[in-house]
């Protein structure tokens, strides 16, 4: 049965469920809370699944974590988060980040893979009305593209704040999946002829380019400097 708890709950880490527990596998899964929020809190973009008119929808978008909650923004017509506020209780979703660490080059075609880190959280989505949960979401969302920004930039207007709807979906359900290593040849195929290893990817920032029609004397703040 869908949700059906495997094993007892933790305080660091969350509950094994059937929707969580991976079909294949499973030994790369783990339900460390550290590792979840690492996962979670490193990246900038997820992927939102959802149902629409029996058929399943995929979007990318921004979100921000705070605490045991997941937060997601868009316009007010967007038609996830406007049914999320009209569904009871609210509207179904499957919500992933997915990190890719390195590539992964065996001797054989089929065991060519990646190394990754990645994180899957299932639960309802609920609109988010009361304003001032509203706007400290809108500040994380900031902050999670760069930490810092939110305190550094004008507060959204009540124009603004009126055309943007935020849901929310709570950290229950989730589980993290990790890859590491190198490539996992068969021992009859080590002796190849050919190059097996992993080349690594990093993530990197550049230096900071100025809007063209920025006032002159206004320098990149501490905060973008430092990345």
């Amino acid at each position: 049965m869908q949700g059906t708890t495997q094993t007892p709950s933790q305080p660091d880490a969350y509950t094994p469920t059937d929707r969580t527990v991976p079909t294949r596998a499973a030994h790369k899964a783990s339900y460390d809370k550290d590792l979840v929020h690492s996962v979670l809190d490193g990246a900038y973009v997820c992927h939102l699944g959802f149902v629409r008119d029996g058929a399943p929808v995929v979007l990318p978008t921004l979100y921000a974590r705070v605490g045991e909650r997941l937060y997601v923004h868009g316009s007010t017509g967007s038609r996830p988060l406007r049914e999320a506020g009209q569904a009871d209780p609210g509207l179904p979703v499957c919500l992933t980040v997915t990190h890719v660490d390195g590539l992964v080059l065996a001797r054989s075609a089929f065991h060519h893979s990646i190394n990754y880190r990645s994180v899957v959280v299932h639960g309802v989505a609920h609109d988010v009305t009361d304003p001032e949960e509203k706007r400290q979401a809108l500040d994380a969302l900031v902050d999670q593209v760069v930490p810092g920004r939110s305190a550094d930039s004008r507060p959204g207007n009540k124009r603004e704040l009126a055309a943007t709807a935020v849901i929310r979906l709570d950290l229950d359900e989730v589980s993290a999946k990790v890859r590491t290593g190198g490539a996992n040849d068969d021992p009859e195929d080590l002796a190849l002829p050919h190059w097996a290893g992993v080349i690594p990817l990093h993530q990197g920032y550049g230096t900071p380019v100025a809007n063209h029609d920025l006032a002159p004397g206004i320098e990149p703040p501490a905060y973008l400097t430092a990345r």
